[in-house]
């Protein structure tokens, strides 16, 4: 049984990060590996994690009455860490300390996005330190670093030296082509190779008419859209991990169990988060979604990539328009591609399983 790592953003307080970590590393050991999340720790990643947890509308400062609400959405992001399987901790910038694998993974996450704000240009994503007979990426990402404006030799030269690399959108595709000389398989993230092992936690919300709201700062004409959509329905729209106002509920403190959960048994999605897409194709939910300049790259290159770009809309989208993105059902070829896409993503887990 191969000794496998996953290195990726798994303490961040992110439903998205986390989830597409616990997938990955049950995934792998649903592959008959001995995988196990790489714990690094950072003080200045915990401090930056913190103060982007309770005021995520920053500049903007939360509402007194909401910090409660985003604190024990902190402790209950500790928590469920519990959940993973965690190798002894271990300094960010010192992964000298770190045991030895057969295999290390780095991904899946924006492990390579050189404009992230606290983990862009860590060395120890590009494999610098690492203490493995391979280093391999799944599902990596460049982010939202476009191909156009390069990388720079210093991480070509260490990308260059990944046995295998797959990534997840076309933008991180490009980049690897354009600038470090290599091919690299796009494959699916984890939450939606792996979708058996996000359990539902009980089903209590099933009989309930809502649509999710994910993800915070829409601009007021999507607002509008689906408030309008929501209302002619009589569906409550339920913010989940973040206050949007034009909301009917807020759950802020909902945990990541909690998040999938409340995603499984919505009617519609409305997001402008990349998990967001991913939970509402997961569960074949309607969603509408709408682009921001940091998540451009990989929700237009996901919807892309599974034919759905009609679910993104946009300032000229008509009221009209949302009944048919958020009324009509994701279809078949929808799901015909996604079984298609799982076949080449486990294809190449199971050549760097072996």
């Amino acid at each position: 049984m191969p000794k496998m790592g996953v290195l990726t953003f798994h303490s961040c307080i992110n439903y998205g990060s986390f989830w597409q970590a616990y997938c990955l590393v049950h995934g792998l050991r649903l592959f008959g590996a001995n995988a196990w999340i790489l714990d690094h720790r950072c003080e200045r990643v915990r401090r930056a994690e913190l103060r982007c947890a309770l005021q995520p509308y920053r500049p903007i400062k939360s509402l007194p009455s909401d910090l409660p609400a985003y604190g024990a959405k902190v402790r209950k992001f500790a928590r469920a860490l519990d959940c993973l399987p965690l190798t002894t901790p271990f300094l960010l910038d010192e992964p000298q300390d770190l045991e030895a694998f057969d295999t290390i993974i780095v991904g899946s996450d924006e492990v390579w996005n050189l404009r992230h704000p606290w983990y862009g240009g860590c060395p120890i994503f590009y494999g610098d330190g690492l203490a493995a007979r391979r280093i391999t990426s799944y599902a990596a990402t460049f982010g939202s670093h476009p191909s156009d404006c390069g990388i720079g030799s210093r991480w070509a030269l260490r990308l260059k030296k990944f046995d295998a690399i797959s990534v997840r959108d076309e933008n991180s595709r490009s980049i690897l082509e354009r600038y470090v000389g290599r091919e690299a398989a796009i494959v699916l993230d984890p939450c939606l190779l792996f979708p058996e092992v996000i359990a539902r936690i009980d089903g209590a919300r099933a009989a309930m008419r809502y649509a999710v709201v994910y993800g915070h700062s829409f601009p007021r004409w999507f607002q509008c859209g689906v408030r309008d959509w929501a209302n002619a329905r009589a569906y409550k729209l339920v913010s989940v991990g973040y206050r949007n106002d034009w909301a009917d509920e807020h759950w802020l403190d909902a945990d990541p169990f909690e998040f999938a959960n409340c995603m499984a048994y919505a009617s519609a999605v409305a997001t402008n988060f990349f998990h967001g897409c991913v939970f509402a194709l997961l569960n074949a939910r309607p969603f509408a979604c709408v682009l921001s300049d940091y998540r451009h790259n990989k929700i237009r290159d996901l919807t892309t990539l599974l034919g759905v770009e009609e679910r993104i809309v946009s300032s000229r989208t008509l009221p009209t328009q949302y009944e048919a993105i958020l009324d009509l059902p994701l279809g078949q070829a929808v799901s015909d591609r996604l079984r298609e896409l799982r076949q080449q993503s486990w294809k190449y887990l199971g050549n760097v399983v072996q």
